[in-house]
Formats: structure tokens, sequence, C-alpha cells
């Protein structure tokens, strides 16, 4: 599938089964994940690859469709390395995201949820105190045909020159 593809399918999927996932495809997940856009090129990102099944329950704490996967993966960063790692690790995000549907695959950007008992998983994971564990994505197969949300049309979003200024 070609990335403008992977643009048009990409869908937030909470209804996922498992599937085996090979490692080369993880990697090749992984490594869109490295290759995201990071300011300075500081990279305050790390990836936390979880197959255990046990890990993955106690994961599921933070939204019931992160149990229904084989695999996912956690987005760790260090706030105190720059001063843009939000928008680092959600480059990375995104990146992954696109990967993982490029590949075939489903997910969803666990985040709200899994922040709200945020010190609790990070224990189940290992991630020091100092560092912060943002986003989780379980990685199966869609259990349903999804198509993804509705966007608003480009034309309602597209201002040309100047804010306010909708024609070309």
């Amino acid at each position: 599938m070609d990335l403008f593809e992977a643009i048009e399918k990409r869908a937030s999927v909470r209804s996922l089964r498992p599937v085996d996932v090979p490692d080369a495809d993880l990697e090749r997940i992984l490594d869109a994940g490295r290759r995201a856009p990071s300011g300075r090129n500081i990279q305050p990102f790390e990836f936390i690859v979880v197959k255990d099944p046990n890990t993955i329950r106690k994961l599921a704490k933070a939204q019931s469709c992160v149990g229904d996967v084989s695999v996912l993966i956690a987005v760790v960063a260090d706030p105190t390395k720059s001063t843009y790692w939000l928008e680092d690790l959600s480059a990375a995000t995104e990146n992954m995201l696109l990967a993982i549907t490029a590949l075939g695959y489903a997910t969803v950007w666990v985040e709200g949820t899994l922040l709200r008992a945020e010190e609790e998983h990070k224990k189940v994971l290992g991630v020091p105190e100092n560092l912060r564990l943002m986003v989780v994505l379980p990685i199966g197969k869609a259990a349903e045909p999804v198509a993804q949300a509705p966007k608003r049309p480009l034309p309602e979003v597209v201002h040309w020159e100047r804010y306010g200024n909708m024609q070309r």
C-alpha cells in the first residue's frame, strides 16, 4: 500500500483481533517511528514492544481493546531532553500508525485513558519515574470492516494566502 492510500485508510480501530505480526513487520513499524521528524533531531522518544500476554492484559486496564491483541508498542518520552518532546513523540506515533496501516494491520492511538493511570502502567512496563508513558498502539486486525471517520472537506480547512480567504 502506498503512503496516500495508507493515509486515506488509516482508522482508529477499537475492535481488534489478535494476529501474528512477524518481527520483520514490527521492525518496519518501529523504524518508521524512529525516522519521524524531531525538533533539533534530539529524538526524545523510545519504544517498548510487548508480546507477553500477562503484560498486555494488565495494560488493557487503559482501554479494553489493548487486551485483544498479541503485540503492542508503547511510546515513552523524556520531557527533560527537549521542549518539543510531545510534538516529537506525536510525529513518531503518526509514522507508526501509517506503517501499521500500510502493512495491513489495524490499531488505535491509546493515550487519554492510558494517562489517567500512567504511574500504574509505567510500573507494569518498568518505565523509570522521570520518563512519560504517553501512547500505546495495540496491533491486530480489524474484527469487522472499518472505514476512516468522516473528515471535514478540504475546502473547509484550507485558506489561501491569508486566513479567511477560502478561494484560490
